[in-house]
This record gives structure tokens, sequence and C-alpha cells, in this order.
């Protein structure tokens, strides 16, 4: 009985912590909008471009004139509007949109949200949030739009400094793999911070081929301490399971690196994949990423369903076409503990960036 109170406690605890780090959509059809805390630095025009939205629009809408500027932690109503809120099928697959959620209530049904949102075709709803029917379950977060804007200086709507806690108390266990085998040129670019170049020690393990010209260090990874070698190979996981981590792993390299996440930054937005020849078992993640120096370890957290996983920044993402707006690229094996298959998913990350 006690195990069950607890549980119980520790999902409500989860789900406000997830309400925090999406973009809630309030009000209803025509009157929609975000709420925005301001942080240090922005200014109206610095909120235009991240929604995509007329600084008068905002303005406006908080009846405020903008000759006043804006003060450290006063929250905006930003509107949602034809302008920049984006309803069409295929807006989950273009790039510069951010997904906007709605908490399904007590006994409120598919339709009723439908009617809500503008009367959003309900084929897109099931496309968006992977329905095959039209049942929808209390307290879920059910993606109803897309807004515009580039997100650069966004603090999407009340977000907490650290990410939300696990569902359930052994969330915190991330599906294991191993090095990646990658496939693509990763040179980085002129406008891409470089690389840290500090030495890390090599760690006995076999490496993974690489199929592109640079130094092996990138593939070394620090020994963790007191921490014995890992097996290379393990039973492969399907969807929705998450394998227990070895102790140690990355997660406590990042604990080390963040001062236990109190000094760890945040960052939000779109993720995608890179192929990898992991092996379920190694419990680490490795990770493209643009700001992080090389060789540290990132907290990516899955805000739908609350799966962190750690990964360790190899390089800097390349400068493709394909990969514009991205902020991670991921080995694809940690699809099974951040409990997604999307080719392009939307995530919170967390690390050091010193």
């Amino acid at each position: 009985m006690l195990k069950s109170v607890l549980l119980g406690v520790m999902m409500t605890c989860t789900l406000g912590a997830a309400a925090q780090d999406t973009l809630l959509v309030q009000g209803s059809a025509p009157d929609l909008y975000l709420t925005h805390v301001v942080k240090k630095g922005e200014t109206w025009y610095s909120l235009g471009r991240s929604y995509g939205l007329s600084p008068k629009d905002i303005a406006a809408k908080n009846k405020m004139q903008m000759d006043q500027g804006l003060a450290l932690g006063k929250q905006l109503n930003i509107p949602l509007n034809k302008s920049n809120f984006v309803q069409t099928k295929d807006a989950s697959a273009s790039a510069g949109l951010r997904p906007v959620y709605h908490r399904v209530a007590e006994k409120e049904t598919l339709y009723r949200i439908h009617i809500r949102y503008d009367r959003v075709p309900l084929d897109n709803v099931r496309q968006w949030n992977h329905l095959s029917g039209d049942g929808v379950q209390k307290d879920a977060f059910m993606v109803v739009g897309f807004v515009k804007g580039n997100g650069a200086s966004a603090v999407l709507a009340q977000a907490p400094a650290t990410p939300p806690p696990p569902p359930v108390s052994k969330a915190q266990t991330a599906a294991p793999e191993t090095k990646p085998v990658l496939a693509k040129s990763q040179t980085a670019k002129p406008e891409v911070k470089p690389a840290v170049t500090r030495s890390q020690p090599a760690e006995p393990e076999a490496k993974p081929a690489v199929t592109r010209s640079q130094p092996a260090e990138p593939e070394t990874k620090p020994a963790p301490k007191a921490q014995s070698a890992e097996p290379e190979s393990a039973p492969s996981t399907s969807l929705g399971r998450t394998p227990v981590v070895p102790e140690g792993g990355f997660e406590q390299q990042y604990n080390n690196q963040t001062n236990n996440g109190r000094d760890a930054v945040s960052e939000k937005g779109p993720g995608t994949w890179f192929k990898s020849n992991a092996v379920v078992g190694s419990g680490k993640y490795y990770a493209l990423h643009n700001s992080a120096p090389r060789g540290t370890i990132v907290k990516v957290t899955n805000p739908l369903n609350g799966r962190s996983i750690y990964a360790k920044v190899l390089d800097a993402i390349p400068q493709l076409k394909a990969n514009a707006n991205l902020i991670i690229k991921l080995s694809d094996a940690a699809q099974d503990a951040l409990g997604t298959t999307e080719p392009r998913f939307y995530c919170e990350l967390n690390y050091d960036e010193k």
C-alpha cells in the first residue's frame, strides 16, 4: 500500500515538471497563447524572432508599449495566430518549427481537443501523436500544432533550471550501447565552436571502425572511478523497455562535470540520429553537438515521457542542409532508451558549457 502511495506522488511530481518543460497552449481558439518568463538580455525583438511574431503583437497582447522595456522574470503571453501557429499535417517534419502541447483533462475527448484548437483536423492530431484511434488518456501531453521561430532566446513556459525527474523511480536507467561508427564527414565548419583538443586516456575496449579521416581521440572514453571493463555484447532490447545502466558510466561523469546538475545549462529543440554499430551492454551513448566541448557529457531528456540518457560529445554537427536547426545528433541505439523512433524528435539537453 505504501509503495502505491509513493508511486502516485512521484507520478504527480513528474507530470508537473513535464508541464513546465513543454510549450503548453493556453486558452481556446481564437484566443490561443503561450506563456514566457523574461530572462536576462531579452528584448521585444528577440522574443519576436523566437516565436515568429511581430514584437508589436506581443506588446499589444500584454497591453504594454515597446518603449517600456522588459523586466527580468516578468511573465508574458505570446499569442498564437495564423502568422506563427502552424497546424498542417506535414508540419512535424519542417525545420524552424517547435511543437506545442495540450494536456488532456479528465473525461476530455479527441473531438473536444479538435474543437478547442481551431478545429485542427483529427487526422493531423493522430499522426503527430502516433494514435491509431480516438482514445486519449488523462494527463497525457498531445501535440496540437507548431509555433514558428528559431527558439534561440526563448525560455519555454516556466521552464525549470533542471530537467524533470523520470516517471518511475527506476527510469534513470538507460539503454546501454557501444561507441558509434560515423558514416558521414564530420568536419566542423567555421562558425561552429572549435572542439576542445584535450588529451583523453584510451580505454582497453575494442574500438568500432571509423569511416572518416580523424584522430582516434574522440573515440576514447575516460575511465570512470573504479569501473571494470564492460561486456561488448548483450541482448538487444525492444522499444519501451529500458535496460540497466552499469554503475558509474556517463551519468557519474555528468554529475562530476555539472556539480550534480547545479551548474548545468539547458537547451531545447529538435534532434536526430546517426547510424552506429552499437551493442547493448555498455550503458553509454555518443553525440554530436555544436557548442559543448569534446568529451562533455550531455543529459538528453524526452519531455513527452520523462526518459533520459547520457551521451558523450565526439564532435560538432556537420553544417549540412539536412542538419539545419538541429541541437544534437545521437547514436541511433539511444532510440530505445528515449522511447522514440521518430527521425526528428524534440528533446531537452543539460550539460556543462565550460
